[in-house]
């Protein structure tokens, strides 16, 4: 299956699941990317009405580290757009296609190097089932059985990630749900 196959299913499936938004294809930032993830892309969607998310869904991950078939791509959601969310989810894109033991799953965390935006105390990831959205959401398929599964880079704190460790992913979502946090505003306090 070529990137462009893929590409175009994954566009197509965010066109159904989010319907009426604007979606735009954005190259990722530059550095070493296309070396691991040739032909890198991101789409940008825009928000459905104001206050709502930005969206930011990688394309390229599926097909640079695909296995029968079956792979990942990622998003984040963010308050406003902004250079930074391209670069996180370049950054992610690049460690998850390196070597096979760097493969991202549910419930792994992935230090960011810096506070998320802003001031935030946020400066890790989680990877977590894309809950805001739906199953419908997660999965995209395209004909020949081909599949790609949408994971959540969840901004999260070290705190945070240390509970996590310590508690189990279970617990941490159940705080999560708990305190109603906002997953977008990076200065939502910390439920660790």
């Amino acid at each position: 299956m070529s990137n462009t196959a893929a590409r175009s299913a994954l566009l197509d499936h965010l066109r159904k699941t989010l319907p009426g938004r604007v979606i735009d294809e954005v190259p990722g930032v530059d550095g070493p990317i296309e070396d691991r993830v040739p032909g890198f892309r991101v789409f940008r969607v825009h928000p459905a009405h104001p206050g709502d998310w930005w969206l930011y869904v990688t394309s390229g991950c599926w097909e640079a580290a695909q296995h029968d078939g079956h792979g990942v791509e990622f998003f984040l959601a963010a308050p406003r757009d902004e250079w930074l969310n391209l670069e996180s989810l370049t950054m992610n894109a690049y460690y998850h296609c390196g070597p096979a033991h760097q493969r991202l799953a549910v419930g792994h965390t992935v230090p960011i190097g810096r506070p998320w935006l802003d001031d935030s105390e946020c400066d890790h990831y989680l990877v977590s089932l894309p809950y805001p959205f739906g199953a419908e959401f997660e999965i995209c398929k395209w004909n020949g059985g081909a599949r790609a599964q949408i994971l959540w880079l969840l901004p999260i704190t070290t705190a945070e990630k240390d509970f996590r460790r310590e508690n189990g992913l279970e617990e941490l979502e159940a705080r999560f749900e708990e305190h109603a946090i906002d997953p977008a505003d990076p200065k939502r306090a910390s439920v660790a």
